[in-house]
Formats: structure tokens, sequence, C-alpha cells
């Protein structure tokens, strides 16, 4: 009873945190709508979305490894847990540093938009999404390191999920800054550098 309640929860929890995300990652389409407080409502909904929803999320994955459903299917990969720990850290290190990373270049607009806030420098003039690229996989490496085959495989939801919270930002900020973003868009790949081009 409990992992079925529990996997209920993380569906419904999933749910809205990728309604409420969406929501915060569009200010500059709400403000032709309700004005500027379109920014305090984006950062709300961001906490919501970003921050409660996703926290429920990962309590459920945390909960899930005590209680898994009752499916045909093995409760633990075959190898040791040390070999998913090392999965998980190798997956999971270069995840949490992107986010430092890409946390220090949006400062405070990481989780609080505000309409006088520039268009990002650092590693936003590498790839479009590096908090995005960094975050999604830390879902991988929670699952292996909880070393759940079911988790690995349901992991894979959130992969449309971030795709869609990236699309519906870039059309926001498109409306946001305009001309400057879209010639943005145009030198800057959305997920995966370019290669230099050698002198």
């Amino acid at each position: 009873m409990i992992a079925i309640i529990n996997f209920i929860v993380m569906v419904v929890a999933g749910a809205l945190m990728t309604i409420f995300y969406v929501m915060s990652v569009r200010p500059a389409a709400m403000e032709q709508k309700i004005g500027e407080r379109a920014y305090k409502r984006a950062a709300t909904y961001r906490m919501i979305g970003g921050g409660i929803c996703m926290f429920v999320v990962m309590a459920n994955y945390i909960i899930y490894y005590w209680y898994p459903l009752p499916i045909p299917l093995a409760r633990t990969f075959p190898w040791p847990h040390w070999i998913s720990a090392i999965f998980a850290a190798l997956i999971g290190i270069p995840g949490v540093t992107l986010m430092i990373i890409s946390a220090r270049a949006t400062g405070e607009e990481a989780m609080v938009p505000k309409k006088e806030h520039t268009m990002y420098s650092g590693i936003y003039q590498k790839i479009r999404h590096p908090m995005a690229v960094g975050e999604l996989p830390l879902w991988f490496a929670i699952a292996f390191a909880l070393h759940s085959p079911f988790l690995l495989i349901f992991s894979l939801v959130w992969i449309p999920v971030w795709y869609s919270w990236c699309i519906a930002e870039e059309k926001d900020l498109l409306i946001r800054y305009g001309d400057a973003y879209a010639e943005y868009c145009r030198r800057v790949p959305r997920f995966i550098p370019r290669r230099q081009q050698k002198a």
C-alpha cells in the first residue's frame, strides 16, 4: 500500500513540477497580461515547481528504495551496489559541477526572475541551457545511487519534461530580449557546445 501511494504521489508531484516550472519560465508572456507583478508570480511558480515539487519527487525516489512497486522487475541491478554508486558519481559529479557553474552565471535569476536582468555570460556563451544539461542527468544518478532499475527507467520521463522547459523558456526570452536573444540563439547551441575552430 505504501509503495502504491508513494508512486501516485511521485507522479502527481512530477506533473505539478512540470506545470509550475513551465509557468515559471514565462514571465515576459505573463507580463503582457498582468503587468510587472508577473515576475513575482513566476518566482512563486519556480519555488513551487523547481523547489517544493522537485523535492517531493526526490523524496519519493528515496522512499521507493524501501517500498518498491510489486511489479515483475528486479528490485536491484544484477551487479553489486558499489558499482551503481560509481555510475551515480560519474553522472552526478559532472552534473552538479555544471549546475554550480550555471548558478554562478545566472545569480539570483536562477530562482527569482527579474525584468531588469541582462542576458547571461560565462558558460551561457557555450550552450544556452547548461543548468538543464547539468540537472537532468541527476535523476539517473539518483536512480543508480538507489540501485533501482525501475527508477532508472522511470527517469526517462524527465527527458521530454526538461526539453519542454527549455523550449518554453526560449520562447519567453525571445519576448523579453527580442532580436538580441534571436541572434544569441543563432550563435550559441542549445545543449551541446560546438567544437572550437582551430585558428
